[in-house]
């Protein structure tokens, strides 16, 4: 077991972090899971007195050969790394909470969401998940203590959305979404060696990572391909067939392959809302990789190619804002739940909508655009028109500096209005 419990590095305080505090002090484990290399070990590390990394074959042994045995009598917190290597371990867990459910025992992470799901997990009762993203611009600048994005907006509607003195410009946004999420490159790279980082981590992923998960059953090649289809694609609701005909396979390899990216964390479904009030929705989901500077990566596009680009820049700049709320939504205890709205036939498009407490809901448009008019809210005026007083707020964040009204329920703020 490892004791080099200190921290080599100052640490960032992570949205995760109220969370985590609160359920272990009264729940005998947590379970930590997201993409890999965005934090969770770091943060879990803060939390514990004994630390499992179950990638060290050296460490792993004891606990292939009897996990219950190697689990018990360590000094507790206890936290197991990378619980996906040797799964045997939670059911040993499993086992120790139910004859011991006191609380702050064990914290597990791990990079693996496949066998979260499944019939046979025996996490179910026992095991409380919190999902980690990468770091957010707001934990990037120290505010973690602040009162969330989302629970400012539920509790004070348009006031919560506030103009910061000096925000990005369109390229700044850009050159946000390109620094990535991920803490390494975000807070220790520059930007000519983030590139560099952000292709290796894309290709750990479609080999080793993916090789850990399916057992040898993936071809990193045709992985790759499927793996740039959905970059080009992040951000939209696009066809399951356009896909696979891009990447040049067939339906049920990219079905396979969607799947395993979802597994490792790395592909997010946004499930398209539903309503009795709504007609004619289409139910596909927007797809989105978890930082749109893996897309960028895949796709070989710095700052000047997104710029050049309107269609990548507008995919950008909406998964960048994604990223940024996704992260809070993960990690809120009011447990808010994101979707998108797209009525048949495109008629109307809603990027992002959040439901609330009380069903409420707030919908949200993206533009990358410095002063977006009437026309930009016309989806979510409509959106307003057919869900009544259910309709929160609209919110059409742009990439100007200015916070004005557009209507009395809808307002356009700059992108920087969730961390302001």
């Amino acid at each position: 077991m490892s004791d080099d419990l200190g921290v080599e590095r100052a640490y960032v305080p992570r949205l995760a972090d109220h969370a985590i505090d609160l359920l272990l002090g009264q729940l005998p484990a947590v379970l930590v899971v997201g993409p890999r290399a965005t934090g969770k070990t770091t943060t879990a590390r803060r939390y514990v007195r004994t630390f499992v990394r179950l990638d060290r074959p050296a460490e792993a042994v004891a606990f292939r050969a009897d996990p219950d045995a190697a689990l018990r009598g360590l000094e507790e917190p206890v936290l197991l790394d990378e619980w996906q290597v040797v799964p045997e371990v939670l059911g040993a867990v499993k086992r120790a909470v139910d004859d011991d459910p006191r609380p702050g025992r064990f914290l597990i992470t791990g990079s693996v969401r496949g066998d979260l799901d499944a019939a046979t997990w025996p996490g179910t009762g026992r095991l409380v998940r919190v999902t980690m993203f990468g770091i957010t611009e707001r934990e990037f600048r120290g505010d973690r203590l602040t009162q969330s994005f989302l629970d400012r907006v539920d509790e004070h509607g348009p006031a919560a959305l506030q103009a910061p003195r000096d925000p990005p410009d369109l390229r700044g946004y850009v050159e946000l979404a390109l620094r990535s999420g991920y803490p390494e490159p975000a807070l220790r790279l520059g930007p000519q060696t983030r590139p560099v980082w952000m292709d290796s981590y894309i290709e750990q992923l479609l080999t080793r990572d993916a090789e850990q998960v399916e057992n040898g059953g993936r071809d990193p090649e045709r992985l790759r391909r499927y793996f740039q289809a959905v970059a080009l694609n992040t951000a939209g609701v696009v066809a399951d067939r356009t896909l696979y005909e891009a990447a040049g396979l067939n339906r049920r390899t990219a079905v396979a392959y969607e799947q395993l990216l979802k597994n490792l964390f790395v592909l997010e479904w946004l499930p398209s809302w539903s309503s009795n009030r709504l007609k004619r929705l289409v139910r596909a989901p927007k797809r989105h990789l978890v930082d749109p500077a893996l897309a960028a990566a895949a796709l070989r596009l710095d700052t000047n190619a997104v710029l050049r680009d309107g269609d990548v820049l507008g995919r950008m700049i909406d998964g960048f804002v994604t990223a940024q709320i996704r992260a809070e939504a993960a990690t809120s205890l009011a447990r808010q739940r994101l979707y998108h709205v797209r009525s048949d036939q495109g008629r109307h498009e809603i990027d992002l909508l959040i439901e609330m407490s009380a069903r409420r809901v707030v919908a949200i448009e993206v533009k990358a655009d410095a002063a977006p008019g009437l026309d930009a809210a016309k989806h979510l005026r409509w959106l307003e028109d057919e869900l009544g007083e259910q309709f929160a707020l609209g919110i059409v964040f742009h990439t100007g500096p200015r916070r004005y009204q557009l209507a009395e329920r809808i307002v356009a703020a700059p992108v920087a209005a969730i961390w302001a």
